[in-house]
């Protein structure tokens, strides 16, 4: 007799959620997701319409080897989809040679053998005369790097989860998850169902889900700005994203439509974001003044100023590293939160990573160094 399916329910059907119900129902889980909102929504994440994916990685070379799986995953998904989410274009990764960031990501190059090219300063301004760098600077192209579809990507995997008969619960609110003996009791405004494990996938809304977590997760608010490039430099034949460390971390992406640029910097330029229920939408023209900076010194060809502006939130522990595996005092719990940043690239593998955890108590993936089990609180 072959053993009954597990019933694993998934919390937060969003950047992370999605994939983990994608992975459970294609290993013949039983599988119920619940959303506040539903998939490919835009009020945490998921939104901006694209987001970097890269090889190489500046704060950890141990990220290296889920990437190279999340890579695989993101093809698998398109593949049984037909839908093209993500397409790559490589990225530049720019920043001064002595800084860590850019040792690092030479290191995880040379690590994993990573398709690259180093360029000076002469070849970056004949090939890419849209970016300037410094002296001192350094300039990596990472080859098997590009753009993601974020939005497209949660509702794609989301849908392939329910074609492989997952259940996704839209616009419910989960008010309480309860650990009960051999199991976890998910309760809603509608009523509650047990399961033998749940994911839990919160996103910002992590401290109103789990307020006695023992790690702190700050959820912070991020401002996108789309800007329309001056010259056609920015829409040649290469359209690499980009990615400059210093002095201000930011990034960037060229629009899948050729019209813009698209805009975002880093972790300490954002604000609380407060109750996430009451996110604050409206960007006040002083917080566009790094933006203006930016371009004015390392991408004058952009246009300064903006024709879209969007904004949403992050969740970003003290480490910057992710909250991976169970929740503590709770074996049934499985917990993906607190990615600051660095998670969207890495869905599908931490995806699949829960979906081991779930339905095998552990995973093959080297994820010891992002594991909740025995860490300390941070």
């Amino acid at each position: 007799m072959s053993p009954a399916r597990k019933r694993v329910a998934v919390v937060g059907v969003g950047t992370m959620g999605s994939q983990a119900a994608w992975r459970l129902a294609a290993r013949g889980a039983e599988v119920v997701g619940y959303d506040r909102y539903a998939p490919g929504h835009d009020r945490s994440a998921a939104g901006g319409e694209t987001r970097i994916f890269r090889s190489a990685h500046f704060e950890d070379s141990r990220y290296v080897p889920l990437l190279q799986h999340a890579d695989a995953l993101y093809e698998q998904l398109q593949q049984e989809t037909g839908r093209e989410l993500r397409r790559l274009t490589g990225c530049l990764l720019m920043g001064p040679t002595e800084q860590q960031q850019m040792a690092t990501v030479l290191q995880s190059i040379a690590e994993h053998d990573l398709d690259h090219e180093v360029l000076d300063a002469e070849s970056l301004a004949k090939r890419f005369p849209q970016y300037r760098i410094e002296d001192g600077d350094a300039a990596v192209l990472d080859r098997r790097a590009g753009f993601i579809r974020p939005e497209l990507t949660v509702q794609t995997a989301a849908r392939r989860a329910e074609e492989l008969g997952a259940v996704i619960h839209r616009y419910t609110t989960v008010r309480e998850i309860v650990p009960a003996a051999g199991g976890v009791e998910i309760r809603t405004d509608a009523g509650s169902e047990r399961f033998d494990t749940a994911v839990v996938t919160p996103g910002p809304w992590v401290n109103d889900l789990l307020p006695d977590l023992p790690w702190a997760v700050q959820v912070r608010r991020l401002v996108s700005a789309w800007y329309v490039p001056t010259t056609d430099a920015w829409f040649g034949e290469e359209r690499p994203a980009f990615i400059r460390t210093a002095p201000t971390h930011c990034y960037g992406l060229p629009s899948p439509d050729g019209v813009s640029v698209k805009l975002g910097l880093s972790q300490a330029l954002h604000k609380p974001a407060g109750d996430p229920n009451q996110l604050d939408r409206t960007v006040q023209p002083e917080e566009l003044e790094i933006f203006s900076e930016l371009i004015g010194r390392y991408m004058p060809d952009l246009h300064p100023d903006p024709t879209r502006l969007s904004v949403y939130m992050e969740g970003y522990t003290e480490s910057s590293r992710p909250l991976v595996g169970p929740l503590p005092g709770a074996d049934n719990v499985v917990l993906l939160a607190g990615f600051s940043g660095h998670g969207f690239k890495l869905s599908p593998a931490f995806g699949d990573i829960a979906a081991d955890l779930a339905l095998d108590g552990t995973s093959p993936q080297p994820i010891d160094f992002i594991s909740t089990v025995d860490r300390t609180a941070a």
